[in-house]
């Protein structure tokens, strides 16, 4: 049952995109799947595997759903009541060695090493950045977490509510629709900065969508304004 949002305090405000590239040029740079896990994985432990990591050049992508993670250093709207599976640690740690907070900095979590696929494999680690995009909305987020092997599809309950999607750790999230990009080999610094995601997922989507258009025999549009 979800928990109701009235106790929850007033809402941030929804900002559409963070940056200047779209959510459309950069869908359009993720429209293929080259998978680079050796199989799939479920949304929730009761449902099918669907959900490859696809793989291109400078990134790792998965489009899946949103569960809320609300893990880490405890706050209001993070804690053992309002989240009954609420744990005070995260994998990975702030610069000053704090536990990173789920309820005021943008990450999203991937999933535990397996035999289906080991992140770091691919040149991703805590801080890692990435952008995040559902429906005309894109915000960026580092790597903070590391959830169960065979499930995917989760994010912090900042992460949540910068997008729009309902953060309530209890009831929250969305069932689909959420392609998450990571960008191998790059790393926010410190991990607790979201101006320093905003600022190097900027570059790096970027980057990222040229290369789509450069590409020779490459013919989508992929322009970074939508």
């Amino acid at each position: 049952v979800a928990a109701s949002r009235a106790s929850d305090g007033p809402r941030r405000p929804v900002v559409p995109q963070e940056g200047s590239v779209s959510a459309a040029a950069l869908l359009s740079r993720v429209r293929d799947c080259t998978p680079v896990s050796r199989g799939r994985y479920r949304t929730d432990a009761d449902a099918p595997a669907t959900i490859p990591v696809c793989g291109t050049d400078g990134a790792v992508h998965w489009t899946a759903d949103m569960d809320i993670d609300c893990d880490g250093r405890p706050g209001p709207h993070c804690n053992s009541t309002t989240d009954p599976t609420f744990s005070p640690a995260t994998a990975f740690q702030q610069s000053d060695g704090r536990q990173l907070s789920a309820e005021s900095l943008p990450f999203i979590v991937v999933p535990g090493v397996s035999g289906i696929w080991n992140h770091r494999d691919h040149g991703v680690r805590g801080g890692s950045v990435a952008a995040v995009v559902y429906r005309d909305r894109v915000h960026y987020a580092v790597v903070g977490d590391v959830g169960p092997r065979e499930i995917i599809g989760e994010a912090s309950y900042a992460a949540a509510e910068a997008l729009g999607i309902r953060p309530d750790p209890r009831g929250g999230g969305v069932a689909s629709g959420v392609t998450y990009i990571v960008f191998k080999d790059s790393r926010a610094t410190p991990i607790e900065s979201h101006t320093s995601a905003v600022e190097l997922g900027e570059r790096l989507s970027r980057t990222f969508v040229t290369a789509a258009v450069t590409a020779p025999g490459v013919r989508r549009n992929a322009d970074t304004d939508g």
